[in-house]
């Protein structure tokens, strides 16, 4: 028997690089021999435990960042479409509402992540796409709706967003990703024969197929696919 390996996705809805390894790896997740997790987690929270500093402060880093996530956008073909406003978006209004709400919708789906994918992936459609706020629960809920969640448990999530055991527990996952050593997002660590692999980033996915022993299909690897 050939088993999964089990591979941790860390991530911040507010990372727009987050995103592109997001969308790979759930392109993925079927095509490769892999168990993925799901991990959201605080990126404010692990820059400053690990003293790094968002590339956007940089100038000559954030012009060349837009340029970068312009073409990666179109090569992960993913429909990005940047906020007017990255740095507010990314530093004045922060994700950390979002995260709390994304935490606990996972609390609540106990296991499955399916609607923690389809709520991620509508929060980054939101700030990277439609340049929308995702700090005001009115905004949450639109995203969990769009995602296919119920009145009923837009409301539960929203409420158990501001408890203390979300509240912990996406400290727990932010702490771990610190723990495994991480200074950004996405953080992918595959866990090979008993030890921790790390990747930071969304480029670095080949690799992390050679690690594995599986096939990198380029960032589509549907279309591959129909072409062999």
């Amino acid at each position: 028997i050939s088993f999964k390996k089990v591979i941790e996705l860390f991530y911040n809805v507010v990372s727009p690089y987050s995103w592109f390894g997001f969308e790979i790896m759930c392109r993925y997740k079927n095509v490769w021999n892999i168990d993925l997790k799901l991990c959201p987690a605080f990126i404010a929270g692990v820059m400053q435990a690990s003293g790094n500093k968002p590339p956007g402060l940089l100038p000559n880093k954030y012009k060349y960042m837009s340029k970068d996530l312009e073409r990666s956008a179109e090569y992960y073909d993913v429909p990005f479409n940047p906020p007017a406003d990255p740095l507010d978006v990314m530093f004045r209004k922060g994700s950390l509402p979002a995260m709390r709400f994304v935490t606990a919708v996972q609390e609540k789906e106990k296991g499955g992540d399916k609607l923690v994918e389809q709520v991620s992936r509508e929060l980054w459609r939101r700030i990277w796409g439609e340049d929308k706020d995702i700090t005001e629960p009115a905004s949450l809920a639109e995203a969990a709706k769009k995602a296919g969640m119920s009145d009923e448990e837009i409301k539960d999530a929203l409420e158990m967003a501001t408890s203390d055991k979300i509240k912990n527990k996406l400290k727990g996952s932010t702490q771990r990703a610190v723990e495994y050593g991480a200074f950004g997002f996405p953080l992918l660590v595959c866990h090979v024969n008993g030890n921790p692999e790390l990747f930071f980033g969304s480029d670095r996915l080949e690799l992390l197929a050679h690690c594995i022993g599986e096939k990198w299909l380029g960032p589509r690897p549907d279309r591959a696919a129909a072409k062999l």
